[in-house]
């Protein structure tokens, strides 16, 4: 039975823009490196655990260099990280992360694959990772990406040798893979693949090694090196203009939200790979011993004839004089046997072709999105820039049966128009991630077995164009997508979506009700077509009341929003309660939030997520009112402060003077503020001097590097950052000073506020402190010591200096209520009489 090739194979380098992209030009010296990679018929895999784990200096030396296809697995999308350039957390952050990897890879031309492995957080061992991750399901589509990427060498990014010396995520990854190295070519093992797939046997697998990993420069120049392998990604390449790392640091570069944009790097400089199974090179290359010849296949000689001709005579000045040739090794390609090297090369001569050809092929709606049943209008464009014999035959569209009978020959740089109509299916799926379609656990995403691996959902409206070049027939399939242009910005290309008819959304994911007051609460219908109607009401539990019990709705214009006011009653006592807003049209229910990722450098992405809500009824106590919080690295804290009746004024240090902070009650610091903003160091001595005419100073967490964070003032006293963290969300909380008014006033915590904490207690807690300080809880993961630096206070003039590495920027926003009372008494100490801090030093 005929495999089903369940990867969309794509050119490296030579790979044409997605989605939102402008249609990418390619110059002379673009083509002649594609026509090289052409004639090399190998494949590696780089693979690790994150979005920021690949190292782009090799796997851009892989493509650009060795000429080699070459792929980055990520088992997760980055989802537990934080974001320095906006304020989507979690599951948005995965899909902005995933869209930064395709970015890099457009840039040092690899390809990207990923796990459905969730990035709960930091993990210090592997025997944590793989419990949380699910183990054999991790390795399952570790398995299943080698046996369809089917890589001759495997490069892990980690060593599978160190388990506890580093992040959980990281040895896993390692862990798995040399695993996997033995299984993809056992047929009993995960046998349900060899449906879509085949078996496999990599060559030989690499760990890519540095003197990071032996402790100094000076340990690793003494270590062993017979089974390593150097080469030099320094490498320039005079046909593009640039260096090895220069392309690599680009590549680096796209990952923004991780605060990675960088200079780019020049010189000759070395990279090391260990060899861990298989035969050792002889020549010191990644392939040795490997056929990367078109002699590896069957019939391949009579197309190395031709295109080791064109890459020999390559015409700089006009491409287009080998289009004749390059149509008859089309021909000869779509013969081969192998299906796997037959996909792969014709996908990649066909982009040659259409570079060389100078042809311009697209196709463009006029709005930017649908819903199933409407109808839309398709404009198909074409140029052919060449003297070349081109005839364009039909263009169809997909999902839909229209093909339309064209027949003309395309003269030169004679542009060429047409428009369809299509219906969208009734049955046609939203776009939107596939891995968040279904609910995951905390450590695995659902997908389906032939979507798994790939790292985004495949569009569903496309237009195929059937060309005959040279007298051979070639389809070129082009996604549809939406074109327009902004004045300040020009012509600009974003994905066409499939979207529900109506979404709906309440703008804070979790609201608190501190008394027995009933809040008002705002839901936003948004219209994804004319003229939509129907009711809404909200779904929740006994002990809460809504009013009214359902709205009726109209909305006439597409893209239009209406808000409707239900006014919510919360309990008398402590209660938390999910509410889902549910609209029906035309007896469907609807229930999801479209969330929208706009930046400029990924293209814009479209997720739906629940539209539900959570609700907390609280009894808190707080002192003082008026808050500044400076911004750091993006949290959603000030809104969480402001939901239980705190102003909050959110100030830039470039404001931070004594007059003005005179204003505030307490100044909050958000996460890695000091990272973030290196003019802090300059304003460092006014905050201290508020706390001490009797202001509240709250610093979160920041991270301090091998040179600390630069500055000797972060706090009044001793106070010296270090990795310290407790990953673990349910470890024991000791109360070490338990008549500390931060335990006290003007709300008592108890063992019960530690419940229900999400993803970690803290992280980069002090490990040395001044006698000054007070460490107010000590607490540990499984199998470490305890850490006294999750939460340390020390009076400092007639006020207070705090520093938390708790984690309130993922309390807060989930909702739970002793994060946000253990906040409150931060906020309120010194605002009523407090006795006794029982230090315990650092």
């Amino acid at each position: 039975m005929q495999k089903i090739l369940s990867f969309l194979f794509i050119g490296l380098v030579f790979t044409f823009s997605t989605y939102s992209q402008k249609p990418k030009t390619y110059s002379s010296a673009d083509i002649y490196q594609a026509v090289q990679k052409l004639n090399f018929l190998g494949t590696a895999l780089y693979i690790a655990a994150h979005p920021d784990d690949e190292n782009t200096r090799l796997i851009s030396y892989l493509s650009n260099e060795v000429k080699a296809r070459t792929g980055y697995l990520s088992l997760t999308r980055g989802d537990g990280g934080q974001n320095l350039i906006g304020a989507e957390l979690r599951e948005l952050l995965g899909v902005l992360r995933t869209q930064e990897l395709l970015a890099a890879r457009r840039v040092d031309g690899g390809e990207q694959f990923f796990s459905r492995a969730n990035d709960f957080g930091f993990s210090k061992h592997p025997d944590e990772t793989l419990e949380i991750w699910n183990k054999d399901e991790v390795l399952s589509d570790v398995v299943w990406v080698i046996r369809n990427f089917k890589p001759d060498v495997i490069i892990n990014r980690f060593d599978h040798r160190s388990p506890g010396t580093t992040h959980g995520h990281h040895t896993s990854s390692a862990m798995l893979s040399v695993e996997a190295f033995d299984l993809v070519n056992d047929k009993n093992s995960y046998p349900e693949q060899l449906k879509y797939t085949d078996l496999w046997q990599p060559e030989r697998m690499f760990f890519n090694t540095s003197w990071w990993f032996y402790g100094s420069q000076e340990k690793f120049e003494e270590a062993n090196k017979s089974k390593m392998l150097s080469v030099d990604i320094g490498t320039y390449y005079p046909t593009l203009g640039q260096s090895n790392n220069e392309i690599a640091s680009i590549a680096r570069s796209q990952h923004l939200s991780q605060g990675f944009g960088g200079i780019s790097a020049r010189g000759s400089e070395k990279e090391y790979i260990e060899l861990l199974k298989g035969s050792f090179p002889r020549n010191n290359t990644i392939f040795d011993g490997i056929n990367t010849t078109w002699g590896r296949v069957e019939g391949g000689e009579a197309i190395a004839e031709i295109l080791l001709d064109i890459e020999a005579n390559f015409n700089f000045k006009n491409p287009s004089e080998h289009l004749a040739d390059l149509a008859k090794a089309y021909q000869l390609i779509s013969n081969l046997k192998d299906d796997y090297w037959r996909e792969i090369k014709l996908e990649e001569i066909k982009k040659i072709i259409e570079a060389c050809s100078g042809l311009f092929i697209e196709a463009t709606t006029a709005q930017a999105s649908a819903v199933p049943g409407e109808n839309i209008s398709i404009n198909a464009s074409i140029i052919n820039r060449s003297s070349s014999n081109i005839t364009l035959k039909n263009i169809s569209i997909s999902p839909s049966d229209v093909v339309q009978i064209i027949s003309k020959k395309l003269e030169n740089n004679k542009f060429i128009t047409t428009n369809q109509k299509i219906t969208i299916p009734e049955n046609s799926e939203y776009t939107a991630p596939y891995w968040l379609k279904e609910e995951g656990t905390l450590g695995m995403y659902k997908a389906p077995q032939l979507l798994r691996g790939k790292p985004e959902t495949p569009r569903l409206v496309k237009a195929t164009f059937t060309i005959n070049i040279e007298g051979v027939s070639i389809p070129f399939e082009k996604n549809i997508v939406y074109k327009f242009s902004k004045p300040d910005k020009g012509e600009i290309y974003q994905p066409f979506e499939i979207l529900p008819r109506v979404s709906t959304s309440v703008a804070n994911k979790v609201i608190i009700f501190s008394d027995e007051k009933s809040k008002d609460i705002p839901v936003t219908i948004t219209s994804g077509a004319d003229n939509i109607s129907g009711n809404i009401h909200l779904k929740y539990n006994s002990g809460w009341n809504v009013s009214p019990q359902q709205i009726d709705f109209s909305i006439a214009k597409k893209g239009d929003t209406k808000t409707v006011i239900f006014t919510v009653t919360p309990p008398a006592d402590e209660n938390q309660e999910t509410i889902t807003p549910i609209i029906k049209i035309d007896g469907k229910e609807y229930t999801q939030e479209l969330v929208t990722i706009a930046y400029d450098h990924i293209p814009t992405q479209s997720v739906l997520l629940p539209a539900s809500f959570k609700v907390v009824r609280l009894n808190i106590k707080k002192t003082g009112e008026n808050i500044a919080y400076v911004a750091g690295a993006g949290d959603e804290v000030p809104e969480s402060l402001r939901q239980i009746g705190y102003t909050v004024t959110v100030i830039q240090p470039e404001n931070i003077s004594s007059g003005y902070l005179k204003n505030f009650d307490a100044v909050v610091m958000g996460i890695r503020a000091y990272n973030i903003h290196e003019s802090l160091k300059f304003k460092q001595h006014i905050l201290l001097n508020y706390v001490k005419e009797g202001g509240n100073l709250i610093v979160q967490y920041n991270t301090a590097g091998r040179n600390g964070l630069g500055m000797d003032n972060l706090a009044p006293y001793l106070l010296q950052l270090s990795r310290d963290r407790v990953t673990d969300e349910n470890a024991e909380v000791t109360f070490n000073a338990p008549n500390n008014p931060l335990l006290n006033t003007p709300n008592k915590i108890s063992q019960n506020d530690f419940t229900g904490w999400v993803q970690e207690r803290g992280l980069y807690f002090p490990d040395k402190w001044g006698e000054e300080f007070t460490s107010i809880f000590s607490m540990h993961d499984k199998g470490e010591s305890k850490k006294d630096g999750s939460l340390l206070v020390a009076p400092y003039g007639k006020g207070y200096y705090i520093y938390s590495g708790l984690s309130f920027f993922r309390e807060l926003p989930a909702g739970v209520p002793g994060a946000y009372k253990i906040f409150a008494n931060m906020l309120s100490i010194g605002k009523e009489e407090s006795t006794n801090l029982n230090p315990i030093k650092g």
